[in-house]
């Protein structure tokens, strides 16, 4: 009877061997993936070998078979013998890396102290260096419990091995122990800064309104004293944390110093021990120890302790020299007594005079560095010249306002609530000084526009009123009827505040900025004049009871010179300055010439500049003469130019004349109200204001 044979029916399936192919007809499996096979890593490579053998030559007796087709037999699969072998040999490769790793680590670990000596058995019998020795000990101790305290942190980490013998790499991760980095400064919060405008603004809102309230101003003083003592104790609770979080730093950097200067003191009296020649006599010794101390203490911060030791030999021969030069030394005094003596003579001789020489030096340059330091660092020309573009910017700002009817038409009202546009010359320098040192109109530009931003704020509102007026109608039968028809009425709101730039000066300059502010604001950068608007005069006034005048054609007013001459004596300006406008001090020569003018019921010419607004007053009205005008009169307006650049930079009232000499009353002269006199012909008067009278 004929038999019939099953078609082989072939089929490929993935096992944790690798890829198998399975004759599902005949039962039989085969390995066909070229990956290398596993090893069963729970038993040793003899056991696995054994086994790998006698699969190979008995693939069923072994009793494994794929777990997805149990009881298939496997054919031999070819060079197994030889993947066994090496994997054997990479088993052993693997194991020598990680043990050759573990060995470096234990290396890079034991680097890592190399603040503690290791002292042999002679040296620590040693008497001499007994005591050295527990110190350094006990040093090497409290740093070890330094560096234990600082904080650690677990990082994982990656480390590549290779198998030479199947030359593939493995990556293995594992975590390492290291310290936590010192803490830098904390960041800043994005919104500080908004914040603190934001409460500026609420403050300077109340501020403008608290002096008609006593109780709203009271009420602010306090908020303001419990905002301030909020920041203050929030400031001291982050510097403790701060501080809290470096005590390890600091402790282990203390520690580690201590640790090194018991190291190098080790190591110099170990070096006078070997060396007893060191300790030939005082002076030798003290100079020897300083060498000695220097060396090993560089030697230490190029190479730890090892690097100490390799220094122990220099440290010997140095020694040896020195004790030699030492010896040929004495031996020279020993030889020319007299010599020697002479030259130490004249030595402090030299000394003597160098020192008187030294002091004297001393005080000048204290002095000059005084002058200097309180004195403008930038040049003259961009002074004048920063101090002329922020003129402008204020020019610009007053003629914004005189065009703000052009700008807005269609108003019914107009109503304006406006500072006086000015400032302080040397506030501004001052400030610019402060926060740039030396600047230039280019450099400075973009502090220009921050300061001015800060120091006027013009507001413009619009307000709608409801308002009623009268119209009369009459109706066809000739009835007249009244009635009140509503109508809005348009109302624009003009208001122009002016805070003063020492006021602005604590919220933009750091503490050390403000106190040199302050410094150059006293001193005027030791160039009061250089804005003009004052007199540097520091001389009394003077007596003019016995001074006849020759009054000339042109009548005057002699009421107000004696207006201007009740205020002799007067320091500072204050009433002058204040009644202008100003909230703090400023040049104020010009003030007082406009305040005594208004004074007599003059509401012009009122100029707080002499040559930007007084002279420029005086002619276009055709009132204006020359340094020989001759027919100056008692009330007229006289301009100086201190440093004949052209540019006037003080003013006062005329008294009268002589004919030879111009008697003037003046503010600011000396910051004092003064009466002086001068030749007709001083060169630097640069011109008269006439006033007219009638």
């Amino acid at each position: 009877m004929k038999q019939y044979k099953p078609r082989d029916k072939i089929t490929q399936k993935m096992t944790r061997d690798g890829l198998v192919e399975v004759n599902e007809a005949q039962q039989t499996a085969e390995r066909i993936s070229r990956r290398e096979q596993d090893a069963d890593f729970q038993k040793t490579p003899e056991q696995q070998a054994a086994q790998d053998a006698a699969v190979q030559l008995n693939p069923l007796s072994s009793g494994t078979s794929p777990p997805h087709a149990p009881g298939l037999a496997m054919k031999p699969d070819t060079g197994t013998a030889e993947q066994v072998f090496e994997h054997i040999d990479g088993r052993h490769t693997r194991k020598a890396a990680k043990k050759a790793a573990r060995k470096a680590q234990q290396e890079a670990t034991a680097r890592t102290k190399s603040s503690r000596l290791q002292f042999t058995d002679e040296e620590r019998a040693t008497p001499e260096l007994e005591t050295y020795i527990k110190k350094f000990d006990k040093a090497a101790d409290r740093l070890d419990a330094a560096k234990a305290a600082i904080p650690k942190k677990k990082t994982l980490a990656a480390e590549r091995t290779f198998d030479e013998a199947t030359g593939r790499g493995k990556t293995r991760l594992h975590f390492e122990e290291k310290e936590k980095p010192m803490p830098g400064k904390p960041a800043k919060n994005p919104l500080s800064r908004p914040a603190q405008e934001a409460g500026i603004f609420v403050h300077n809102k109340i501020h403008s309104v608290e002096k008609d309230n006593s109780g709203v101003e009271g009420a602010h003083k306090s908020e303001e004293a419990a905002e301030r003592l909020g920041k203050y104790t929030t400031r001291k609770i982050k510097q403790g944390y701060r501080s809290h979080k470096l005590k390890p730093y600091r402790a282990a950097a203390k520690a580690e110093k201590a640790a090194a200067n018991a190291n190098v003191n080790f190591q110099y009296h170990k070096a006078l021990t070997n060396n007893p020649q060191l300790a030939s006599n005082p002076v030798s010794r003290l100079w020897q120890k300083q060498q000695i101390k220097r060396q090993y203490a560089k030697a230490a911060r190029a190479g730890g302790a090892k690097g100490i030791r390799g220094a122990a030999e220099n440290v010997r021969r140095t020694a040896k020299k020195t004790a030699e030069k030492t010896r040929q030394t004495a031996a020279f005094v020993a030889r020319h007594p007299a010599g020697v003596i002479i030259a130490i003579a004249a030595l402090l001789l030299f000394i003597m005079v160098f020192a008187g020489l030294s002091s004297c030096s001393s005080m000048f340059s204290g002095t000059l560095n005084g002058v200097l330091g309180t004195s403008y660092t930038s040049e003259d020309s961009d002074l004048v010249a920063v101090e002329n573009a922020y003129v402008s910017k204020e020019n610009e700002l007053q003629s914004r306002i005189d065009n703000i009817e052009r700008d807005y038409p269609g108003y019914d009202e107009y109503r304006y609530d406006l500072a006086a546009i000015g400032h302080n010359p040397h506030e501004l320098a001052s400030y610019l000084t402060a926060l740039l040192q030396t600047y230039t109109p280019e450099s400075a530009q973009a502090e220009l526009n921050r300061v001015f931003d800060k120091q006027y704020t013009l507001t413009i509102t619009e307000t709608v009123e409801i308002r009623y007026r009268t119209e009369t109608s009459t109706d066809e039968d000739g009835n007249t009827t009244t009635e009140e028809v509503p109508y809005e009425y348009y109302i624009l709101n003009v208001k122009l505040t002016n805070k003063p730039i020492s006021s602005l000066a604590p919220e933009l300059l750091t503490p050390e900025q403000l106190e040199m502010f302050r410094v150059y604001l006293e001193t005027s950068g030791n160039k009061p004049l250089i804005f003009g608007g004052g007199s540097p005069d520091g001389t009394p006034s003077e007596d003019l009871s016995g001074v006849d005048f020759v009054n000339g054609t042109r009548p005057g007013n002699t009421a107000v010179v004696d207006i201007a001459k009740a205020q002799v004596g007067n320091v500072g300006g204050y009433p002058y300055w204040s009644w202008y406008g100003f909230n703090s001090r400023v040049e104020w020569c010009a003030c007082f010439v406009s305040w005594c003018y208004n004074q007599m019921g003059k509401s012009e010419p009122r100029f707080a500049a002499c040559q930007s607004q007084g002279i420029p007053w005086f002619q276009s009205h055709g009132q204006w003469g020359d340094r020989s005008y001759p027919n100056i009169a008692p009330g007229d307006a006289i301009f100086f130019d201190w440093d004949l650049d052209g540019s006037a930079d003080h003013v006062g009232i005329v008294i009268g004349t002589d004919g030879s000499r111009v008697y003037t009353v003046e503010g600011n002269s000396g910051d004092a109200c003064k009466v002086k006199s001068y030749s007709l012909d001083y060169a630097c008067i640069k011109g008269y204001g006439l006033m007219n009278w009638n």
